[in-house]
């Protein structure tokens, strides 16, 4: 088991390579003259995300036969986020989602109502990554991708082939595969499937512009989610280090530079743990999550 200490580690040692291997003074210089305008708007748009991610659990724990309020989703899903962003490994806060709830739950529906919510997010970042590097790749213009790039959609369309063919056996994973492609089904989720990668794409946008760099449409589709998808790898603090190296990678494609893109990705990364702040609160008195009855659920388990 990696230690945290070590994910704490790694974010600092890549954020430090980053800063020397790109012009430190630069990534400074582009914080400090950060437009505030931008960062308010991308401070907004994390925030929608938060409250359309909390909607979004309160429907996958229904799905679960779990009832809980919208006030005390917002409020677990604040304080995940919160732990999510501080402490190492990136899953700690939505374990503590799943163990909180687990009063009004068995520990087994807990979990899979923030399993399913998390996969739910990820399949719609994954969505929208596979229809713009399909139209990025066949058609003129935009960015310059290298030939490495064109099986993003295929490996994305694989593992679509993949869930279907889970789905269709008996045992658990083919049950919970099940129970994802039953919430897709209903327009409310797949309203939140869309607002929630859309606000947090702009979120990364207007941090690239409140540091100085223009990401132009083709890349909102393509190059953002590419870069937001880094701060899944649990080796890390929050996705610090993982989101940075991602941005200095990719930014040239769209004629910007390494620097430019590790001070959008700190600049990211500042305004994600800011929208957390509404969590502390909570951290000072203890709190169990408000739920309604709890239905027995008809789903297996």
């Amino acid at each position: 088991m990696i230690s945290p200490a070590l994910r704490f580690a790694v974010s600092v040692i890549c954020l430090g390579i980053l800063l020397w291997w790109t012009d430190a003074a630069g990534v400074r210089a582009r914080l400090q003259g950060a437009d505030h305008v931008w960062t308010g708007l991308a401070l907004l748009a994390v925030t929608a995300a938060t409250w359309s991610m909390a909607r979004r659990w309160q429907m996958s724990a229904r799905a679960l036969g779990i009832e809980i309020s919208f006030a005390g989703a917002l409020r677990e899903y604040y304080l995940g986020q919160l732990v999510n962003s501080t402490l190492p490994g990136g899953v700690a806060g939505d374990m503590a989602r799943a163990l909180r709830l687990r009063h009004d739950a068995d520990l087994t529906r807990a979990a899979q109502s923030v399993m399913a919510e998390r996969l739910l997010g990820q399949m719609a970042m994954f969505a929208i990554a596979f229809a713009g590097f399909t139209a990025a790749l066949a058609l003129p213009g935009g960015p310059d991708w290298p030939g490495a790039f064109r099986a993003v959609p295929a490996g994305i369309g694989v593992c679509a082939v993949l869930a279907v063919i889970l789905s269709r056996t008996s045992g658990p994973a083919g049950r919970f595969t099940r129970l994802i492609i039953r919430c897709q089904r209903q327009p409310e989720m797949l309203l939140h499937a869309l607002v929630t990668p859309v606000c947090l794409i702009f979120g990364f946008y207007a941090c690239a512009r409140a540091t100085g760099t223009l990401i132009p449409a083709a890349g909102w589709a393509t190059l953002i989610p590419l870069i937001l998808s880094a701060m899944l790898i649990p080796l890390s603090v929050g996705g610090w280090g993982w989101r940075e190296g991602a941005a200095a990678a990719l930014f040239p494609l769209i004629g910007a530079s390494a620097t430019a893109g590790v001070a959008a990705g700190v600049a990211y990364g500042a305004v994600v743990l800011i929208a957390t702040f509404p969590a502390l609160p909570v951290l000072f008195r203890r709190h169990v999550p408000k739920t309604l009855p709890t239905k027995r659920s008809s789903h297996p388990t």
